[in-house]
């Protein structure tokens, strides 16, 4: 059930206020997922959003996104091939934004592929075309190991990825 006080109206002050408030802080590994929709408007739309939560956790934070494609490019009509500078996430705005940014890097996974800024993203993403999807040696598993975590932003736990690294 969507929560009864979700403002109508967000802006950026909101957003870090509330960030802050549920623990966001400099420097800590963050994984998140989200719907921008889910927060009412937004001034700014998905790049406020992205703006703040990296505002949070500061470059020596890492964040973390899916820009999953769900093997989009290799159906019918598709192009037969992923590229990580153009190949667009099914996602959302959110995730959508973030992964064009020219700070963040993004994994060579051809189907579910992340994205990630900070002190961490490259070692973070690195070899994720080589190992299991989710497994620990993943973006995620390398998150958690270190420590990080996981943040719904309007989204319930099916659209949480994070507990695939314990299945594995």
């Amino acid at each position: 059930m969507p929560p009864t006080s979700v403002p109508q109206h967000v802006t950026p002050v909101d957003l870090a206020e509330g960030f802050r408030a549920i623990g966001v802080k400099a420097g800590m590994g963050l994984m998140v997922h989200s719907s921008l929709s889910s927060f009412g408007y937004v001034e700014g739309g998905a790049a406020t959003v992205v703006r703040a939560l990296m505002e949070a956790l500061t470059s020596e934070g890492t964040l973390l996104m899916p820009s999953f494609n769900h093997g989009a490019p290799f159906r019918r009509g598709g192009p037969g091939f992923y590229d990580p500078r153009e190949t667009p996430t099914a996602n959302g705005a959110i995730p959508d934004h973030f992964w064009r940014l020219p700070d963040v890097v993004r994994s060579l996974n051809p189907t579910h592929p992340f994205a990630a800024w900070g002190r961490d993203a490259e070692r973070t993403i690195a070899d994720h075309h080589r190992t299991l999807t989710m497994g620990a040696a993943s973006p995620l598993g390398l998150l958690s190991a270190a420590g990080g975590y996981c943040l719904l932003l309007g989204v319930d736990y099916r659209s949480n990825t994070f507990h695939h690294v314990v299945e594995t």
